[in-house]
């Protein structure tokens, strides 16, 4: 678990839950996903994903004891930061990357899900021939090296082709996971703009303080939502950075500049936040009418005991005040078509459990125009460091028992496609056993 993905540095924010806290919490799933996680969405939706034979099924859907039709998400997360699902490892043939990637397509119809979150931005860098910024290096292993195919164009036609919707996941701010500028390519936007830079934690990220910067990143993002036909728009949980021990993220040059008028440096990162998360919004409305934006914020906005409108929970990191990212906000106004808070907790967890968190986020969906899905820790299923809950194979399933009695939970997703593909504990064969019995419509 040490590439980074999305759970990577989740992995630092659970790490400090509550210290009386089980100490398996700390380990978040591998951070593309929080780190990593953007799938385009398939166009199309209306067509039946494909049945284990790769041919759609044309009975019509129905819940597991039949009757009307479902509609809800079953989605996974397809990370390539690091080569956490895919491609396996940079260097391999274009052929042999296409083959991955539908394999790994496969595998979701043969789970009964219809949805994948790809990402597509892993760090400032490309998976799509992109005019603004370089090929990404997990491709070839070289920055900028052209891998011979289109993987996002091929994603977008290869999922739809299987009934799947392909959501195209993109981390805003991340440049890269070192801190030297020499060792991108030499044509990357952030060598020409070395001002836009901040070094933080041993990493590169772009400062989310300067408008340049925020205009830079949209134009990028909404480049390929432009391009292709995708079904969503999809950032996960790195806003600014998790906090790291010691350090703090030097924002000086564009606080002085760009902060006056605020109460506080933590209101204003949250504008900024909030302002990158609207415009996108409105961006990906005017280029694609009909796709739908979503986030996948940390799980806990604030604790109860810091905020009485945050969740009985008692988790060392909160999204409000240390990634500056006002999720709940996000909701109530409806910026967001819907949200996947990162649940990765068992039910009964002390510091953060799932039952108390589900309950939490349906309230504050309750009433808004943002759908409501869960995301899941597949990744712990079966893992003995991560305690005895997760242990047992049945653990996910209780999990979408539990939330299917609040309407509010539309479905969920599954961090991460390569477990989704091996299923190693048999967690997500319970899973579609005791409640995929049949193939369900994505949201649209």
């Amino acid at each position: 678990m040490d590439r980074v993905t999305r759970r990577a540095f989740t992995v630092a924010a659970l790490s400090t839950l509550a210290a009386a806290g089980d100490a398996t919490a700390a380990r978040g799933r591998p951070g593309p996903v929080a780190g990593t996680t953007p799938r385009p969405r398939p166009a199309g939706g209306t067509a039946h994903r494909p049945a284990a034979g790769g041919a759609p099924d044309p009975r019509p859907l129905t819940g597991a004891r039949g009757g009307r039709a479902v509609t809800e998400m079953r989605g996974m997360w397809l990370a390539t930061v690091a080569n956490h699902d895919f491609p396996s490892r940079t260097g391999l043939s274009a052929a042999r990357q296409r083959r991955e990637l539908t394999a790994l397509l496969d595998a979701a119809v043969r789970h009964r899900l219809n949805t994948v979150i790809l990402q597509v931005r892993p760090t400032a860098d490309a998976l799509w021939p992109s005019p603004h910024e370089p090929w990404s290096e997990y491709l070839t292993g070289t920055q900028g090296r052209d891998p011979g195919w289109d993987p996002l164009g091929t994603a977008v036609r290869e999922a739809h082709a299987r009934g799947l919707q392909l959501h195209a996941w993109f981390n805003p701010y991340r440049i890269a996971l070192h801190a030297d500028p020499a060792r991108l390519a030499a044509s990357h936007p952030a060598r020409r703009h070395p001002d836009w830079v901040v070094r933080h934690g041993g990493k590169l990220y772009y400062d989310p303080g300067l408008p340049e910067v925020r205009a830079f990143v949209q134009r990028a993002m909404l480049d390929a939502v432009e391009r292709y036909p995708v079904d969503g728009v999809h950032f996960d949980d790195y806003f600014y950075p998790y906090p790291v021990a010691g350090q703090s993220f030097d924002d000086d040059v564009s606080y002085d500049r760009h902060g006056g008028g605020f109460p506080s440096r933590a209101a204003w990162r949250r504008d900024n936040v909030d302002r990158l998360v609207r415009e996108t919004a409105a961006g990906v409305r005017r280029v694609r009418p009909g796709t739908r934006f979503g986030i996948s914020p940390f799980g806990v906005w604030r604790n109860a005991s810091t905020d009485p409108r945050g969740s009985d929970t008692r988790a060392g990191v909160q999204t409000y005040d240390d990634l500056y990212a006002d999720t709940r906000t996000w909701v109530r106004k409806g910026w967001i078509d819907y949200v996947v808070p990162q649940l990765y907790w068992s039910i009964g967890f002390a510091a953060a459990d799932y039952a108390t968190l589900v309950d939490w986020w349906a309230r504050v969906a309750r009433g808004s125009r943002t759908r409501l899905y869960v995301g899941e820790a597949l990744y712990k299923a079966g893992d003995a460091a991560q305690g005895a809950a997760w242990r047992n194979p049945g653990e996910l399933s209780r999990h979408l028992t539990l939330a299917g009695a609040r309407p509010e939970v539309r479905g969920h997703v599954y961090f991460s496609a390569g477990q989704v593909a091996s299923d190693p504990a048999g967690a997500l064969a319970r899973v579609v056993a005791d409640h995929y019995r049949r193939p369900a419509h994505a949201p649209r």
